[in-house]
Order: C-alpha cells, then sequence, then structure tokens
C-alpha cells in the first residue's frame, strides 16, 4: 500500500522506510563547514535545464551560492530557481539566478533545503528561520527533495532536541489559537510560546505570526500530531515535514553520508 503526499509525490509506507548510506572522509571541521560541505553535495543533484526549489536558512544559503557559482563558470545552464522566502529571493537575485514562482513553475525538478532536525525515518523538523510555509508549499510541488544538514541535526524523535517547532498562524485572536494548540492531547507536555521579533511579534513573510512548541520529550505520535495541529482554525501550517524528504545529506566529523529513501514502484 502506498501513501500518497500530493498529486505529484508518492511515499513509501513508514513501516517501509530504509536508508541507503554512502560515506566520504573528513578531516575535523567547523559546523560552518560542515553545512558548507553537505550543500555542495546536494547541488550535484541540480542538472542543467533544470527548475530548483531554493531554500532558506544558513545551510540553504550555501547551496545558493554554489548554484549562483556554477551558473557563473557556465558548469550550470538554463537554471530557474523557486526561491522560498523573501531572504533566497535576494540571495539568489543578487547572484544572477533567474528567478521564477509556483504560479509560473508548478513543478520543480530538485528542491534543497535544510531542517532543525531529522529523525531516522528521515521525518523533519523546519521552519524556525520562519518560512516554513513557502518551504512546504516549493517542497510539495518538487519531484526531489533533499534535505541538507550537519550532524548536530541529527535526533532520535522530532521535537526531541528540546528546540522549536513552530507553527504559522493568522494574526486574528492569536492568544485564543495559542492556547488550543496548549491544549491539544496530541502535543501534551509541550509549552507554547508566540515568537517575538524585539518587543513585537515575530511576522513571517506571509503576514503571520509563529508559536513555537517547545517539547521535553520528543513527539509521540508526529503523524496525530500534525492533523490535530491543521485541524485548529487559525492555523495556517506547522513544521513538521512527514514523509516529505527523498535525499538527505548529514555532514559530520566522519565525512557526508546521503541517506536515500527508497522509491516505490510505479
Amino acid at each position: 500500500m502506498m501513501l500518497r503526499a500530493s498529486a505529484n509525490r508518492v511515499v513509501a509506507p513508514r513501516n517501509r522506510v530504509q536508508v541507503r548510506v554512502m560515506a566520504t572522509a573528513a578531516t575535523q571541521l567547523s559546523q560552518d563547514e560542515l553545512k558548507k560541505q553537505a550543500a555542495w553535495k546536494a547541488v550535484d543533484y541540480v542538472k542543467s535545464g533544470m527548475v530548483v526549489g531554493l531554500g532558506t536558512g544558513s545551510t540553504a544559503a550555501f547551496a545558493v551560492d554554489r548554484i549562483g557559482q556554477l551558473l557563473k563558470e557556465g558548469k550550470l545552464t538554463n537554471i530557474v530557481g523557486v526561491p522560498t522566502s523573501i531572504r533566497t529571493y535576494e540571495q539568489a537575485l543578487s547572484l544572477g539566478i533567474p528567478l521564477a514562482t509556483l504560479d509560473e513553475q508548478p513543478k520543480l525538478d530538485v528542491a534543497i533545503d535544510g531542517a532543525d532536525e531529522v529523525d531516522p525515518n528521515l521525518d523533519v523538523v523546519k521552519g524556525r528561520g520562519g518560512a516554513l510555509l513557502r518551504e512546504k508549499m516549493v517542497e510539495m510541488a518538487s519531484a526531489k527533495f533533499v534535505c541538507i544538514v550537519d550532524d548536530s541535526k541529527m535526533v532520535d524523535g522530532l521535537g526531541g532536541s528540546k528546540l522549536a517547532m513552530p507553527v504559522e498562524i493568522v494574526q486574528f485572536c492569536h492568544k485564543y489559537t495559542l492556547q488550543r494548540l496548549q491544549n491539544l492531547p496530541e502535543v501534551a507536555g509541550c509549552e507554547a510560546k508566540l515568537r517575538m521579533n524585539g518587543d513585537k511579534p515575530y511576522v513571517t513573510d506571509n503576514s503571520n505570526y509563529i508559536v513555537d512548541l517547545y517539547f521535553q520529550t520528543p513527539i509521540k505520535d508526529s503523524q496525530a500530531a500534525s492533523k490535530a495541529i491543521l485541524a485548529l482554525e487559525g492555523v495556517v501550517d506547522h513544521g513538521l515535514f512527514l514523509d516529505m524528504v527523498d535525499v538527505c545529506i548529514i555532514a559530520g566529523a566522519n565525512g557526508v553520508e546521503v541517506k536515500e529513501r527508497p522509491k516505490p514502484k510505479h
């Protein structure tokens, strides 16, 4: 039985998820160097003529830089990028990467983006940079989603880092929505906090607010949590990216690992 994540994406059932691992040697590197190593490896999936989803965040920025460099050198041609945030749009524009939106390019060949947490099933938490909605839209429209991280992002279960799992909400009655999130049985034990920017609420590129959920222990059932959060009126989307990652590139002290979710037979 296959699980269909969208009209364009077919993913394997959770209990069949396995990974194929390849590694390359590495010396002791800083976290930024590890991020760059993962990002450059991910750009190997980009070929001339492709439409590419451009992620947001410190790791994804290295991939955008690399694509811009290869275009300038003529090693990539006819690339169109679809940015996931205003920040990425401005970066790509400065590098001379031709850009489009999902309205203009609704089907992407590949998307490259970072993650805040990655579990053994290649499910991830994203969006601590505030771009989770646009990231999810672009990555769901991509035939292949390549996730890039350093090994500090690996967790046994989502929420296990005790850092924020973001939920984008509308501004209207945001305190009411925050309280309902706090009281959801599926995320019992979490602490819900409105994300602030100085003394004012943080505002996303979509003019929404973000509620950050903090867990002391990993989320027991991420699928159930996802459905319960999305069912609340006032919620736009959340940072649980489930059954979406096709390839995860992890840079660490032992080198670069490439973990792949097996593709089901069509």
